[in-house]
């Protein structure tokens, strides 16, 4: 059975490496689309399509920002390789033009180290994060997923939970309607045969009868059982059911309506009232559930 799982997740990686420390941080919540915002150093740019396609492949929803940095570990010496062949050409270029230009300076220590391809191990310890950035990134998003899953668990647990009332005060309504129903009739008739005069009871029945349908409230009783049902079933098959359970929202609200405007005694307005706190509650919820 597929987990529900909420849209606010967290996760915090971090590895040793080398000479180099690697720091990946994921934190999402509540979208209505998939949004991914990617803060990343220059020399991990290139490996942003692949961390997309990861998140991708286990998100649906909600606003996604993903950091990551990396930074010289702490009390490491950095090694660094110089291009012998090219520090030699330029040496040899530098003696030739201060030669025929003798006013002109030499090269410093600072030039030689940033000329292009003097420290000709850069390509290998770029390829080296970034290899292990990706494989940091598989670790952070199984842990980001399992607090997006204990969260969305919570979530589960607590609509479930207003399900359970719901359903225990339709149960604990339906028995009483005819009742509650018979008794609005007699007071209605009562003020009509007082209204019409008691010669005229035909009309009277003829009002009540109408009047009846109006206020008969089975039909949403019924819709808001088989509503919560469905909450109950898409819960339990999991996988993303935010935009299902949305819908059930407004659904529930509408019957919660209608059986307030039809309501025939103070039990059922209380009645009426209540369904719509719990649906309220449940609809906020919702909103964080993927």
């Amino acid at each position: 059975m597929a987990s529900v799982l909420s849209m606010t997740g967290y996760a915090n990686v971090a590895r040793e490496l080398p000479g180099r420390s690697i720091s990946l941080e994921i934190k999402s919540v509540n979208g209505r689309f998939l949004d991914i915002q990617f803060r990343l150093p220059d020399e991990l740019r290139s490996i942003e399509p692949a961390l997309r396609e990861m998140l991708g492949a286990r998100i649906s929803r909600g606003k996604v920002e993903y950091r990551a940095s990396t930074a010289a570990s702490m009390g490491d010496t950095p090694r660094l390789a110089l291009n012998a062949a090219l520090l030699n050409a330029l040496a040899e270029v530098d003696a030739r033009i201060r030669q025929a230009m003798p006013d002109s300076a030499p090269l410093s220590v600072a030039d030689v180290l940033r000329w292009p391809g003097m420290t000709d191990d850069g390509a290998d310890a770029g390829d080296t994060v970034r290899a292990a950035t990706l494989d940091i990134a598989r670790q952070a998003l199984d842990e980001f997923t399992a607090t997006r899953m204990r969260e969305g668990e919570k979530l589960k647990a607590m609509l479930l939970e207003r399900v359970d009332r719901m359903e225990s005060m339709l149960k604990d309504i339906q028995p009483r309607l005819p009742e509650a129903i018979a008794a609005y009739q007699e007071k209605m008739a009562a003020k009509l045969r007082e209204a019409l005069g008691a010669s005229d009871d035909e009309r009277v029945r003829q009002e009540i009868a109408v009047y009846a349908v109006r206020i008969d409230i089975a039909e949403e009783l019924n819709r808001l059982g088989a509503h919560l049902a469905e909450v109950r079933r898409v819960l339990g098959a999991g996988g993303p059911a935010g935009k299902r359970l949305d819908f059930l929202m407004q659904e529930l609200n509408r019957e919660a309506n209608t059986l307030g405007s039809k309501s025939v005694s103070k039990e059922l307005s209380d009645a009426g009232l209540e369904f719509k706190l719990l649906i309220e509650q449940m609809r906020e919820q919702v909103q964080n559930i993927e």
